[in-house]
C-alpha cells in the first residue's frame, strides 16, 4: 500500500511503515464487530441513567491538570454531570479530591472554581474542614448529640491518582490502578512532559447534543474534508487508527502536507495552512525553497534544530512524526487529546446533569512556554490575541451557554454547528442507527466499551439481587 498521498494507489488506512511494537507501529487488530447500535443511546433519559449508574462511577475521570497545583492549599473544582469535586494539593505534595458537599446538610462548600486556602468553610452554617478533608470545627457543637457527630464527619474523599501531569478521580473506588487502566503504550503520555506545561487557556461551552455525539465527531477524520474543507491543503485526512485496551485509541494524522484530495497548481503551491505550520516551526514560508512534497519533513528538521538550540531535551523522547503530525489520542470514556511537543489540546466531553441532549465541551490548553522570539504558541491552538501564555497566571474558565456562540476558533465552530444537526437527525424515525465504517473504528471501539461496562454492571447487580433473595 502506498504511503504517498499523491500516488493513485494511496488508500486508507495511512501507512507509516513503522515496525510492529514501535510507538508508531500499528496496534494489534481488535474485532469490535459490525453491530448497529440503538440510536436512543444519544437521547434517552434511561440510557443516561444507565451511564450514571454503571459507567461514570466506575471509570477514571480526567478531572484536572497538575499545572493547577503549585502550593499546598491550591484547589480547583471540577463539575461532572450531577457531581462537583474539590481537588486540592496537600502538604506532602499529594493531591486529594472530595465531593463538594457538606456532611452536615449537603450544602456546596466551595463556591469558587479555583483558588488557594488553608481550610474550607461551608457557607450555610460555617462548619470548617481542613484541606485534608478532616472536620475542624462545628459551630455550637455542644447543641449536637455526641453520638451524632462522634465519628467527626469530614468531607467524603474520592479516590485520586495522577499520571503524566494529569489528575484522575474514580468515584466508586474500585477501578484498577490508574497506570494499569490506561490502555496506551507504556510511556506514551509521559513522553510529552505535560507536568512541565502550564494551562494557558480554559474554555467550557454548552453544546446542543449528547456528549457521545460530540465524542463521535472528534474521534474520526472521515468528516474532515467535508466539514472542514479548508484543511485539505495542510492535513491528510486518511489516518492510522490504533485501538487499545479499555476503550483507549489513537489516530495519527499527517500535518504539514497536502491531502490526497487536494489539487494544486505546481510543486511550490503552498497552502496557507502549510505556510502557518512552517512558520510555527521557525521556517520563513516566504523564503522557503522546498516543494509540497518536502514540507512535512522540513517541519520535523526545523523543530529538531530549534529544540537543540533551545536545549529542549524532551524532543529527544519523541519520534519525527510526533514533531509534525497530530497524534490524536482518546482517553476512555470522554477525552480526546491533541498531542504535540509544544503543547497539548485537551478536550473533555462532560455530560449534562439532567439533559441527555446537552453536554459541556471543555477545553484545556497546556503549553510549554519558551522565552525565545522564534518560539511561540502554535497557531493551530487558535489562541486569542492578548492571552498570557507564560503560565504565570492561571486563566479563569471562559464559559458560554447553549444559546451563545463560543469563541473557540473557526474550525471548532464548524464542529459546534455540525453536532446540532447530527443530534437532530439521530432522533428521526427514519434513522435506524449509525453505520460505522473503518475510518470510524475509534467510535465503535469506545461505544463497545461503554456497553461492556453497562452490561457487566447490570449483570453483577442482578447476581447480587439473586444472592440476597
Amino acid at each position: 500500500m502506498s504511503s504517498n498521498p499523491r500516488d493513485k494507489n494511496f488508500r486508507f488506512p495511512l501507512d507509516l511503515g513503522a515496525p510492529p511494537g514501535s510507538l508508531e507501529g500499528r496496534s494489534p487488530h481488535i474485532d469490535n464487530g459490525h453491530d448497529i447500535v440503538d440510536p436512543s443511546r444519544y437521547y434517552s433519559p434511561e440510557f443516561m441513567r444507565k451511564e450514571w449508574t454503571h459507567l461514570w462511577p466506575k471509570v477514571w475521570i480526567l478531572a484536572a491538570a497538575t499545572a493547577d497545583f503549585q502550593e499546598p492549599g491550591d484547589f480547583t473544582v471540577y463539575e461532572h454531570g450531577q457531581e462537583e469535586f474539590i481537588i486540592v494539593l496537600q502538604d506532602d505534595g499529594s493531591i486529594k479530591s472530595f465531593y463538594n458537599s457538606c456532611p452536615h446538610r449537603g450544602h456546596r462548600i466551595c463556591q469558587t472554581e479555583r483558588g488557594s486556602t488553608a481550610k474550607f468553610t461551608c457557607p450555610f452554617h460555617s462548619w470548617e474542614f481542613g484541606c485534608n478533608g478532616d472536620l475542624e470545627k462545628i459551630v455550637d457543637e455542644d447543641t449536637f448529640n455526641k453520638k451524632l457527630i462522634q465519628h467527626r464527619p469530614g468531607l467524603t474523599e474520592v479516590r485520586t491518582e495522577t499520571l503524566a501531569g494529569l489528575v484522575f478521580i474514580n468515584m466508586d473506588g474500585k477501578a484498577p490502578p490508574l497506570k494499569d487502566w490506561i490502555g496506551l503504550p507504556e510511556g506514551y503520555l509521559e513522553a510529552y512532559q505535560m507536568d512541565k506545561m502550564k494551562l494557558v487557556r480554559h474554555t467550557r461551552s454548552e453544546w446542543s447534543s449528547n456528549w457521545k455525539t460530540g465524542v463521535d465527531i472528534f474521534y474520526e477524520s472521515y468528516h474532515l474534508p467535508h466539514i472542514h474543507p479548508e484543511t485539505r491543503g495542510s492535513i491528510e485526512d486518511f489516518s492510522q487508527i490504533d485501538l487499545y485496551k479499555n476503550g483507549f485509541s489513537r489516530m495519527i494524522m499527517w500535518f504539514g502536507i497536502k491531502s490526497h484530495r487536494h489539487e494544486y497548481r505546481d510543486e511550490h503551491d503552498l497552502d496557507q495552512g502549510v505556510r502557518i505550520m512552517l512558520e510555527d516551526a521557525g521556517v520563513d514560508p516566504n523564503s522557503y525553497k522546498g516543494t509540497v512534497h518536502d514540507t512535512r519533513r522540513d517541519i520535523q528538521i526545523a523543530k529538531h534544530e530549534r529544540a537543540k538550540r533551545l536545549s529542549l531535551d524532551h524532543y529527544d523522547n519523541l519520534t519525527d512524526g510526533q514533531l509534525s503530525d497530530g497524534w490524536i489520542t482518546g482517553l476512555f470514556p470522554n477525552v480526546q487529546m491533541g498531542m504535540h511537543a509544544e503543547g497539548v489540546f485537551i478536550m473533555r466531553f462532560v455530560p449534562h446533569p439532567t439533559d441527555p441532549e446537552r453536554f459541556y465541551y471543555d477545553n484545556m490548553l497546556l503549553y510549554r512556554h519558551v522565552d525565545d522570539p522564534y518560539y511561540d504558541v502554535p497557531k493551530w491552538m487558535a489562541m486569542p490575541e492578548g492571552v498570557d501564555v507564560t503560565g504565570e497566571l492561571r486563566p479563569d474558565i471562559e464559559r458560554w451557554n447553549a444559546d451563545e456562540e463560543p469563541e473557540i476558533g473557526y474550525v471548532l465552530l464548524q464542529d459546534y454547528h455540525a453536532v446540532k444537526d447530527v443530534q437532530r437527525g439521530i432522533k428521526s424515525r427514519g434513522f435506524k442507527g449509525p453505520l460505522w465504517g473503518e475510518q470510524e473504528a475509534r467510535v465503535r471501539h469506545y461505544h463497545k466499551e461503554i456497553d461492556r461496562y453497562i452490561e457487566q454492571s447490570e449483570s453483577n447487580t442482578v447476581s447480587l439481587r439473586e444472592i440476597n433473595s
